[in-house]
């Protein structure tokens, strides 16, 4: 079985084009926490620790409350499709986090308004993305 990645290594995701903040925000906590909340919490905790499908899964194990018995199995079984990367995430499309790999495919996440993200849009040795779109052209 083949198994799909959302990992990128030594690239940097920019806010969408059509991002609606001109500074980061903290996503809020609503009544049940979001796939944004997971991965701010996650990556803002423990930065350049997790890969992005590291975090990718464990939001989808929170979400559908997979025990930590049955995810070995549950892992595999989600990456056996294509998954969204970070592209798609509502910190980098919403809340104005751009979100760094590194050489090891680890991830941070950096706000919009802050040295560490201008400084990582003008580095030349790491390859930049844009985050998808919120609306189409």
């Amino acid at each position: 079985m083949k198994l799909h990645t959302t990992n990128y290594k030594n690239t940097f995701i920019e806010t969408s084009e059509d991002i609606p903040v001109s500074k980061a925000e903290i996503p809020p906590v609503k009544r049940n926490r979001t796939l944004a909340n997971i991965q701010f919490e996650m990556i803002t905790e423990h930065p350049y620790k997790f890969t992005s499908d590291d975090v990718m899964f464990e939001c989808y194990a929170q979400k559908n409350d997979i025990s930590l018995k049955d995810r070995a199995d549950a892992r595999r079984d989600f990456f056996s499709k294509g998954q969204a990367c970070f592209r798609s995430s509502a910190l980098a499309k919403r809340y104005g986090f751009g979100i760094h790999h590194n050489s090891e495919g680890k991830v941070a996440i950096f706000p919009m308004e802050g040295e560490d993200y201008k400084n990582l849009v003008n580095d030349d040795a790491v390859t930049k993305v844009k985050a998808m779109r919120n609306k189409r052209k």
